[in-house]
């Protein structure tokens, strides 16, 4: 997602009644449209940033451009909330009359999707495209399911940690360069600070929460045989949500405030001058420039357990899908270009700060603004991606990782406990799912 997603997730008390509603929805039906119309109104929905307008001005010029070519055509663009896309879109997957042509989706949804029926086999157009050519593995990788392109990749995401530099030079602080002292850090500047949390983190940052996990050589989950089960109550990842945990508490960010708190909320109090430290990502930087500590931030690599390690960071980005029931197929597949293209993918890393997909324009941006450096770096590093089951988009849209995180933080549970629960949960899902 967030996905990178980059999600902020609602609160907890969703979880158990959507992990049972998601598993009983009904299969899509066939939605395939009947009809290729040349005209008319293509409606699209794309997930709503923290601090949109930058993005909005984009996507604006590409519709221009797209408007100018198809002179009986019209788009409306509808932003739609992260939080809530799960549900938006597999309504809208039921409903072929109420859908849109096309979507931005988090790359972990890919698979989902596809078992959903929701999204249109472009592998033809796609493998036509000349933009295509340059479109790095990876982020192809994430549009595509069974050897068939579903999508087009829009930006890669990785989080990185944001620091204040004024604090750590007035606290006479320095970068963490390991797991353990990343928290001692945090604790340090909350003590000496108590109006600003040490290092913002969230009980529903899942993203967030990832790196620690995987740093203490934790997974997700393994895959045999193309079945997936969930390794969240080993040892080593135990270790992971361990760390995480700590960092819940009066001595860095109270768990009565921070429990509920998700990315975009992490990334708002650090931007804001609440907070010493946070985990954001490359698409966050146009939310940091433009809040009150623009000026007085750095980025580095999140450290990982020993020094000189980086943690693993999740390989997230979005990507723009056209739905199998959209009426204007030749239209909306054209208009995935002009939006996913390389022209409007360098506007919205000049606007947003998103890394681009394709390998020449992210090399073009690297050398356009040094603020990229820890990102690539993260990136080489060997960033993770979720586990690639048609299951995991409903753990996701569960929430049963927050589940776990918040029921850690708040004392209802012990790791042990709390992660058992959450494994189970997620077999269940990747079980439903096949």
């Amino acid at each position: 997602m967030k996905p990178f997603a980059r999600t902020a997730l609602p609160a907890a008390v969703l979880v158990l009644a959507g992990l049972t509603a998601t598993a009983c929805a009904p299969q899509t039906s066939d939605n395939s449209a009947k009809k290729d119309e040349k005209s008319g109104t293509l409606r699209v929905w794309l997930f709503q940033e923290v601090g949109n307008g930058p993005k909005q001005k984009v996507v604006d010029r590409a519709v221009d451009a797209f408007r100018a070519r198809h002179k009986g055509a019209d788009v409306e663009i509808e932003y739609i909330p992260v939080e809530t896309r799960a549900q938006k879109i597999k309504a809208a997957f039921n409903d072929p009359k109420s859908a849109p042509d096309l979507i931005e989706y988090g790359n972990t949804d890919t698979a989902g999707y596809v078992k959903d029926g929701g999204l249109a086999d472009i592998t033809r157009e796609f493998g036509a495209w000349p933009d295509a050519r340059d479109t790095d593995p990876t982020a192809r990788q994430s549009v595509t399911v069974g050897g068939k392109v579903y999508g087009a990749p829009l930006f890669v995401g990785v989080r990185a940690l944001y620091y204040r530099t004024d604090v750590f030079a007035d606290l006479g602080l320095k970068p963490p360069k390991t797991q353990a002292e990343l928290v001692a850090t945090a604790k340090k500047i909350r003590k000496a600070k108590p109006g600003l949390y040490g290092l913002a983190v969230g009980g529903a940052y899942t993203y967030g929460a990832m790196p620690f996990i995987w740093a203490h050589g934790g997974e997700l989950a393994k895959e045999s045989g193309g079945t997936y089960t969930s390794a969240l109550d080993s040892p080593a990842a135990r270790k992971g949500i361990k760390a995480y945990t700590s960092l819940f508490g009066p001595d860095n960010c109270p768990a009565a405030k921070c429990a509920e708190m998700g990315g975009n909320d992490t990334v708002t109090a650090f931007a804001s001058g609440k907070a010493g430290m946070a985990i954001g990502g490359d698409f966050s930087h146009a939310a940091v420039e433009a809040g009150k500590v623009k000026g007085r931030y750095a980025v580095v690599p999140l450290p990982g357990v020993k020094a000189g390690d980086i943690a693993p960071a999740f390989a997230g980005g979005n990507n723009l899908g056209v739905l199998r029931s959209s009426s204007h197929r030749t239209l909306a597949v054209d208009l995935l270009k002009q939006l996913a293209g390389k022209k409007t993918q360098g506007e919205l890393f000049d606007a947003m700060g998103f890394l681009p997909t394709y390998t020449d324009v992210r090399e073009t941006a690297a050398r356009k603004e040094p603020f990229v450096e820890p990102f690539i770096k993260t990136l080489a590093a060997g960033a993770k991606a979720a586990p690639a089951s048609p299951g995991w988009a409903q753990i996701d849209s569960s929430l049963v990782l927050p589940t776990m995180f918040q029921e850690v933080v708040s004392g209802r549970k012990d790791v042990a406990a709390a992660s058992g629960d959450a494994a189970k949960k997620m077999n269940d899902a990747f079980g439903a799912a096949g």
